[in-house]
């Protein structure tokens, strides 16, 4: 019996000049997506940035979401889901509050790490990749966190909280479940607490300049090449 693949619906290719108002996003939201556009030369540059931003509303990169981004930036809300696709740090799919990843690469494996996951595991009653039943806390299994002097490493909403034991990862969810935590690790989602005023530092006629000249040479050599088919 195979498992019917989940399949995240977006809208159909906007055509271009028509952008929609954002529609789900909200008001505070879209005045800081404007001003992270404002900050690169093309506004389709922006595209991660926003995803980030719209997940830090939502905790996860919704359908409406990826809408709103589409028309933001003026691509299609395919284009948004391809690229957010790609990223791990990027949700297209609902998580918990608190994301937990525990690394399972060889310098954790040797020091415990397998036996952690599966700790992890029956505390929770979520196997890796699920959510528990509350909502809280959604447990990943990752490749190499970088932090292998601290093994078996963890990391909750990508902020390192240090090697764990069983004893001590226990402890970690009943902090989190508390809110004691709340001041260091905030919620899934919130991937920085400090607002982008600085982008791209550059002259943008000098940068326009070099793209003129870079399609000059473009047509240039496509001038100068031998028609298709024909050898030198």
């Amino acid at each position: 019996m195979t498992e019917t693949a989940r399949v995240t619906p977006v809208g159909s290719p906007r055509r271009p000049g028509t952008p929609a108002a954002p529609a789900h996003l909200s008001p505070e939201t879209v005045s800081r997506a404007r001003q992270l556009i404002a900050l690169y030369p093309e506004p389709r540059s922006a595209l991660i940035p926003l995803c980030h931003l719209a997940q830090e509303q939502d905790g996860w990169l919704t359908p409406a979401a990826m809408e709103d981004i589409a028309g933001l930036v003026g691509v299609t809300p395919t284009e948004v889901l391809g690229t957010a696709s790609f990223y791990d740090m990027l949700h297209t799919e609902p998580v918990g509050t608190h994301v937990v990843a525990v690394c399972t690469n060889i310098a954790c494996l040797l020091n415990g790490a397998a036996e952690l996951l599966h700790h992890a595991e029956s505390s929770l009653g979520v196997n890796a990749g699920g959510t528990t039943v509350d909502g809280v806390i959604t447990l990943e299994e990752a490749e190499c966190l970088a932090d292998c002097d601290r093994t078996p490493c963890v990391q909750v909403n990508h902020r390192y909280v240090g090697g764990q034991t069983a004893e001590s990862f226990d402890q970690l969810v009943a902090d989190l479940r508390s809110g004691a935590l709340d001041g260091t690790v905030p919620r899934h989602g919130t991937l920085i607490r400090v607002q982008r005023t600085i982008g791209l530092q550059a002259d943008r006629q000098a940068v326009a300049a070099e793209r003129a000249a870079t399609a000059q040479a473009q047509q240039e050599r496509a001038a100068a090449a031998p028609p298709s088919g024909q050898g030198s």
